[in-house]
């Protein structure tokens, strides 16, 4: 008979038959829809074979309208193998205890290691594991994932600059990468300072060199600021000049700014689901009265059950449904002449570099074309206009 599994898990019994006309004994429980199998015949009048628990109750009656008699000896299944059980309690508690210990051990967490770190590096790493509360004995669904760990890490530990976080089995691994120490300066040669862009000098503070220019002076693309050659013109000295000189530049900038903007927001409403996934299936098991946004953005995460070193084929699965919602952004012409002059300065700084200021801007042109405000605007900035350029003897 097939799909003896099944009988194993409702129970079977083996039935003994002696008597006459036990080949009726058959047909008959056939039609009542009694499944045999196994069926053998042990002498002339003697047959065993196999009949579902649920069954026993059914051939009883049919047995009795035949000259025949049996005997139900050897039992089979779940249901008999749970009625001993019952028998050793203590014994099945114990397996059952020592098997949801050993589960519940498998999927925590009981090492971090780290390599790649020097001692202080490493010891800060640990300080901040202990504020996200990842440390040995912490249940791992309780745990941010590999991907979060690396970002707050990297984002809150100056001295690295890369981190790989990846769990195996129950330990942590994370393999950093430091950043390299500013190497010592090489021996400078002699050289002069020049203005790397047309200014208006507005401050100056020289370490070494002869200065050729003054504060308020306007120079030009190239022209010498501070000289590598000290003293006289027939015993002069040539060195490495070193300034810090800031101009005033100007920039000029073409901005475009539609007056409406449709985009979308999160809303801060969230949704988080949690699932037991097994075979390609997905059990709820939190979130079943709550009824999921119109507009939204889906973030899940997986993490697999794990049994010592094995990977089960149940997870627990999350689902965080993020609420979206359109929105549209309308400007009068003022101020999209105004958010265009602050998203102009954000590019004119972001192109400069640090130490820039922008001290002043003038609107040049504005007009509205085609539902976009249309902005010229001169931007007044003061940088550091420092060039170098090596003194080659002979010059």
């Amino acid at each position: 008979m097939k799909n003896q599994w099944t009988n194993f898990f409702f129970g079977s019994v083996s039935v003994h038959v002696s008597g006459i006309g036990i080949e009726r004994l058959l047909n008959d429980s056939l039609r009542n829809s009694i499944s045999v199998w196994s069926v053998k015949r042990h002498g002339d009048d003697t047959v065993s074979f196999f009949i579902k628990l649920k069954d026993v109750h059914a051939f009883r009656r049919i047995i009795r309208g035949h000259e025949c008699t049996c005997r139900f000896q050897q039992r089979k299944g779940f249901p008999f193998l749970l009625k001993k059980t019952g028998r050793n309690s203590g014994f099945a508690i114990g397996f059952a205890a020592f098997l949801c210990l050993i589960f519940l051990l498998s999927n925590m967490v009981w090492g971090i290691k780290i390599e790649g770190a020097v001692p202080e590096t490493e010891h800060r790493i640990q300080k901040e594991l202990k504020a996200m509360d990842i440390k040995p004995g912490k249940l791992q669904f309780l745990v941010k994932n590999p991907d979060e760990i690396q970002k707050q890490l990297t984002d809150r530990i100056g001295q690295i600059t890369w981190v790989g976080v990846e769990l195996r089995g129950t330990t942590y691994h994370l393999k950093v990468v430091e950043k390299n120490q500013p190497q010592q300066e090489k021996p400078l040669g002699p050289r002069n300072i020049v203005a790397k862009k047309k200014a208006v000098i507005t401050r100056m503070f020289v370490e070494e060199g002869k200065p050729l220019v003054n504060i308020h002076d306007t120079v030009q693309k190239g022209q010498v600021l501070v000289s590598g050659l000290i003293g006289n013109e027939g015993a002069g000295k040539l060195i490495p000049a070193k300034a810090e000189i800031m101009g005033e530049t100007w920039y000029k900038s073409t901005i475009f700014v539609p007056l409406s903007t449709t985009f979308q927001v999160f809303s801060g409403n969230d949704i988080t689901m949690y699932y037991l996934s097994a075979a390609a299936r997905d059990l709820k098991f939190w979130g079943y009265r709550q009824e999921l946004p119109g507009q939204f953005e889906l973030e899940e995460e997986v993490r697999p059950f794990r049994f010592l070193k094995w990977e089960l084929p149940v997870s627990f699965k999350s689902r965080v449904y993020r609420e979206r919602e359109t929105v549209q952004r309308k400007y009068s012409n003022n101020e999209a002449a105004l958010a265009g002059i602050q998203t102009g300065k954000a590019q004119i700084l972001q192109k400069i570099g640090d130490g820039a200021e922008i001290i002043g801007e003038k609107v040049l042109h504005q007009s509205v074309e085609n539902g976009k405000v249309k902005l010229v605007v001169l931007y007044q900035v003061n940088e550091n206009i420092v060039q170098t350029t090596p003194i080659v003897q002979g010059d």
